[in-house]
């Protein structure tokens, strides 16, 4: 081609549309915003928590593309995908198809491991199937969700237009454990925190939380006709206790209703066990806590399957034990055979393991339950699929995925986004961390501030302008955090004791209290089995993890923290009436959208339609309610205030409530101040989601606070902020103890133990425990050389 720029060909139209261009986004609280973003270039996102960039990102961008493409199927087809509202935006244009991947935690179905959630497992089992010896069926039979079912009969069937009848046998062999049904645990029961056995069930026996005597199982089992109601259990006989505990399924009438009986056991195995315990209700939780004991099952080892499929092998080695080994391990085994009938198999799952390697989780092992990753875990490994693909031109959205990372594995995030990115694709990225917003090609920055007072695009450009932009984020970029000149003095020590949790060996800690503890270490150096797995029980230890807050758009901050109650009270005693007209899921709802505000259209495979009600006008509450009033201001209205305006309206005055008042107080401590009582918690975001959690658990009387990566979803701003009610908490006489990677709070810190030096089997040790300057001085560890380079000593 010739060097002179005149001579070159004109650019072709289709090599125009480089730009991706946002006009007019009014997502949730953005402001009517217009953003363009390059194509083929890595895209950062920054601002505080809940200033809107998962609105513009995931809720505009994402969403968009993935709706346009849901519409190039048949209606017969979408009639099995979610349904997608157009997002409110006046223009998009230029979007490319967009794999999302965010930090949902995976499936917390008690089947889900990290060999099913991933192809890992399906290509394992085809291999088994092939390969080993004894051959014992298809890839089903090593299948731990499948049973091995038989059955004969008659078939009836039509042939050349007469009906015939076949005797036909069938068997599927499957791989599931008969004992366990492919659990990997059995239940024990504690009987006496099933029911009280000197009661009667009509004296209220039954203490399994909803079987109350006047509630539909209490009815079921005191009209049964197979126990007595009146008579104590604890003079059953063998055959009525059996009918209480362990009776099958059977038909009965009860007040001429057809029901079905079934015994205590079964039935609690049905309700509350084939969840993941952490998806209960608190108070079922507590229970199932207290009355059932999980143990290993005695015939499958815990490995969920079958004595045939345990039988089979492949150079000695069985499916349960290559899903036991570290998939770094298993990467090295799958290496080593060579087997030219299934090549294109091994080099699948050859690819698989490899990536989990590189992506930094070749610690873990395939049959790790999904619901036990951290949040950055579950993001990594949905990564995983797309690391190999030969796909360019996509868009590839990424929510804060150096989450749960340490700075030396923040580094290895850093170059897989740039290799996405180099492959041709769009990266875009919502990040808080410095040393990943430093790599981007072009950054927005949203705010100011968060709720209401952002949504507005505060810089668009290049990370140099942003660092000089003078925005919250700009003159927080260069953030550094010195080490403390002096450190508080423990009242007292925790002592661990040969804690071999997972992949801890054998640790001997003691954990300072009355101070601000920092536990650290690489991703799977066993941080969380140390801290969370443990701590001695009954030390007053108030435990606040990274699980997502459940609530459906009927919650809001003022249910979710029990602010409520004791507004719906003081409302209910200045007015003289019942405080159940004061909720808005209960007496007090809107007849017409049934306390929802809103009325939803289902419109089949179209997305549907939410109009505000028009008999509330979205206030949730019914007109005569809203005629009550406290400190001259109705229900709906003090649901719309914000937390800080709700302080001081409870704070002082004839409104004043100090029960109410003592719950935002905390909401303000931990930086919520501008969330508004009655805002839905789906609208949250994930910072302001775990701060919530962490002022709801604030109230809990406990010694000993252990926090799980507190920082994560944190903008820089807001770290320092957490630090000063990490102080707060400590100078109280509370001991904190905090998981966290991210070096300022590192630096604040009175102690710090660091485990490694690896991760999986190369970690679970103790490799420091000391002051932060003690670390920095001494760079032993991974955590010290980063620690020393982020202090600038």
């Amino acid at each position: 081609m010739s060097a002179d720029p005149s001579q070159w060909p004109a650019l072709h139209v289709a090599d125009s549309h480089d730009l991706i261009r946002v006009h007019g986004a009014r997502v949730n609280n953005l402001k009517d915003i217009s953003v363009e973003m390059p194509k083929r270039r890595l895209t950062v996102f920054t601002g505080v928590s809940g200033s809107g960039k998962s609105s513009l990102v995931f809720g505009t961008i994402a969403a968009e593309s993935q709706r346009l493409i849901n519409e190039t199927y048949s209606a017969f087809v979408q009639g099995f995908m979610p349904t997608l509202a157009r997002p409110e935006v006046d223009v998009l244009e230029g979007l490319t198809t967009a794999i999302i991947v965010d930090q949902e935690r995976m499936g917390a179905n008690v089947r889900s491991t990290v060999g099913t959630a991933t192809d890992a497992n399906a290509m394992l089992r085809i291999l088994f199937s092939r390969l080993g010896r004894p051959h014992i069926g298809s890839a089903q039979a090593f299948s731990f969700n499948v049973p091995s079912i038989s059955g004969k009969g008659a078939v009836t069937l039509e042939r050349s237009g007469t009906t015939v009848k076949e005797r036909r046998e069938f068997t599927i062999t499957g791989g599931m454990c008969p004992r366990c049904e492919g659990m990997g645990s059995v239940t024990d029961f504690d009987l006496s925190q099933l029911y009280d056995d000197t009661k009667s069930l009509n004296e209220g026996a039954l203490t399994i939380p909803g079987y109350s005597v006047d509630g539909w199982y209490g009815r079921i089992f005191s009209g049964s006709g197979f126990l007595d109601p009146d008579k104590p259990i604890r003079t059953y006989t063998k055959k009525e206790l059996h009918d209480l505990l362990h009776k099958e399924p059977t038909r009965i009438k009860v007040d001429n209703i057809n029901l079905t009986y079934e015994g205590l056991i079964p039935r609690i195995q049905k309700s509350f066990l084939s969840k993941d315990v952490d998806a209960l209700q608190p108070h079922v939780r507590a229970f199932v806590e207290r009355a059932v004991t999980f143990t290993a099952c005695p015939e499958c080892g815990g490995t969920r399957l079958s004595e045939a499929a345990r039988s089979s092998k492949i150079k000695g080695i069985n499916i349960a034990d290559a899903c036991a080994m570290q998939i770094s391990d298993l990467a090295d085994w799958v290496r080593g055979l060579d087997e030219p009938s299934v090549a294109p198999l091994l080099a699948a799952l050859q690819q698989t393991l490899d990536s989990f390697v590189e992506i930094g989780l070749g610690y873990l092992s395939l049959e790790r339950p999904s619901g036990t990753l951290s949040g950055g875990e579950a993001q990594r490994t949905k990564m995983i699929r797309h690391l190999g693909s030969s796909l360019t031109d996509v868009t590839y959205v990424f929510d804060e995925p150096t989450i749960g990372l340490h700075p030396h594995d923040v580094q290895r995030m850093n170059d897989l986004l740039l290799r996405l990115r180099d492959k041709g694709n769009t990266v875009l990225v919502v990040e808080h961390e410095p040393e990943t917003i430093a790599i981007a090609d072009h950054a927005v920055d949203l705010g100011p501030g968060a709720g209401t007072a952002g949504g507005t695009v505060c810089f668009e450009g290049t990370v140099e302008g942003l660092r000089a932009s003078g925005t919250l984020t700009g003159r927080h970029l260069g953030d550094r955090a010195s080490l403390k000149s002096s450190v508080r003095t423990p009242s007292g020590v925790l002592e661990v004791r040969g804690a071999s949790t997972h992949n801890l060996q054998d640790v001997d800690v003691d954990i300072p209290l009355g101070v601000l503890v920092v536990v650290t270490g690489v991703a799977g150096s066993g941080k969380s089995s140390l801290v969370l797995g443990s701590i001695p029980a009954g030390v007053g230890v108030v435990s606040i993890d990274q699980g997502a807050i459940r609530g459906s758009r009927r919650s809001n901050p003022a249910t979710y923290t029990g602010l409520l109650d004791p507004i719906r009270k003081a409302f209910a005693k200045a007015n003289g009436v019942k405080p159940a007209l004061f909720s808005a899921n209960s007496e007090g709802a809107c007849p017409n959208c049934n306390g929802a505000g809103v009325i939803y259209t289902d419109l089949a495979m179209m997305a549907g339609v939410a109009t505000t009600c028009e008999e509330c006008e979205g206030k949730r509450f019914q007109a005569s309610v809203l005629d009550y009033h406290l400190g001259g201001r109705d229900i709906s209205e003090v649901l719309a205030m914000p937390v800080t305006e709700a302080e001081e309206f409870f704070g002082a005055g004839e409104a004043r409530t100090p029960a109410a008042h003592k719950i935002l107080d905390r909401l303000a401590d931990v930086g919520l101040g501008y969330l508004s009582l009655g805002q839905p918690l789906t609208t949250l975001s994930g910072g302001e989601r775990q701060r919530l959690r962490l002022a709801t658990h604030m109230a809990e009387k406990g010694g000993v606070y252990v926090l799980d990566e507190p920082t994560s979803g944190l903008h820089l701003a807001d770290v320092e902020q957490l630090l000063g009610l990490l102080d707060r908490l400590v100078d109280s006489g509370k001991s904190v103890i905090v998981i966290e990677h991210h070096q300022a709070v590192m630096a604040h810190a009175d102690w710090i133990i660091d485990l490694g030096p690896g991760a999986g089997h190369d970690g679970g040790r103790v490799v420091f425990e000391g002051t932060p300057a003690d670390l920095v001085a001494a760079r032993s560890t991974l955590t010290g050389e980063h620690l020393a380079a982020y202090v600038g000593t």
